[in-house]
Formats: C-alpha cells, sequence, structure tokens
C-alpha cells in the first residue's frame, strides 16, 4: 500500500515501460496479469520500496509482455527536511541500495519514458 502524505500535494510525476531483453533465441514471457509482470521483473524488496515510498502508484501491462508504472511522490511536508529524506530521495536511495546488492530485478529489462500517463 503506498504511503498518504499528499496533504502539500505529489511531485515527480514519472511513468516508465520495462520491457523484457529480447536476445532473438528465447521467446518472451506473456504476463497473464499485472501480480505476474511485477513479479518477473521486480523482487519482493523493490515491489515494497515502490509501495512504501510512493503516494500514488499505479501499474499496467502493455502487450502481455511489457510492464507500465506510473508513480508520484508526496511530501513529508516537515520544514527543513533533507531531501534525501523525503519519499522520492528514500526511493532513489533504498532502490540504489538494492541495484548494489544485486536485489532489485529478477530479470533484465530495458526502461523507456512516457509521458501517457496512468492517472
Amino acid at each position: 500500500m503506498t504511503n498518504s502524505d499528499n496533504t502539500h500535494g505529489t511531485y515527480n510525476k514519472l511513468t516508465q515501460i520495462l520491457s523484457q531483453i529480447d536476445d532473438g533465441s528465447t521467446a518472451l514471457t506473456d504476463h497473464a496479469d499485472v501480480a505476474a509482470a511485477k513479479s518477473f521483473f521486480y523482487t519482493a524488496d523493490a515491489l515494497t520500496v515502490f509501495d512504501e515510498c510512493c503516494t500514488e502508484l499505479q501499474w499496467s501491462v502493455v502487450d502481455n509482455t511489457k510492464l507500465k508504472c506510473t508513480m508520484a511522490y508526496g511530501t513529508k511536508g516537515t520544514a527543513g527536511i533533507a531531501a534525501a529524506d523525503d519519499w522520492a530521495g528514500q526511493y532513489n536511495s533504498r532502490k540504489t541500495a538494492l541495484i548494489d546488492s544485486s536485489g532489485w530485478a529478477n530479470n533484465g529489462y530495458t526502461t523507456e519514458e512516457s509521458s501517457d500517463h496512468l492517472f
């Protein structure tokens, strides 16, 4: 479940589309639903980071092989709080720590940004 810190609005809306790496030698995985696609691309720890740090979050499967995600972050609204301690900063630092420990992705992927947001 996402956090509820939207009192001061949400910021940094971003939509990404994750695509499987197509090496031409193996068939791409078809995803039956969003849950299957999320588990294919991300570890459980990575999905926890999304859930805890994002204030708005929506997922969609694209063409049965890709995963689309739109996310936005609220702010804790605390005067003097460092950007690194706010939700977007926490997302970035926790993501980096998981990537550095090989704990972010279950499978390789490419990412493209999209202006076609889910919300």
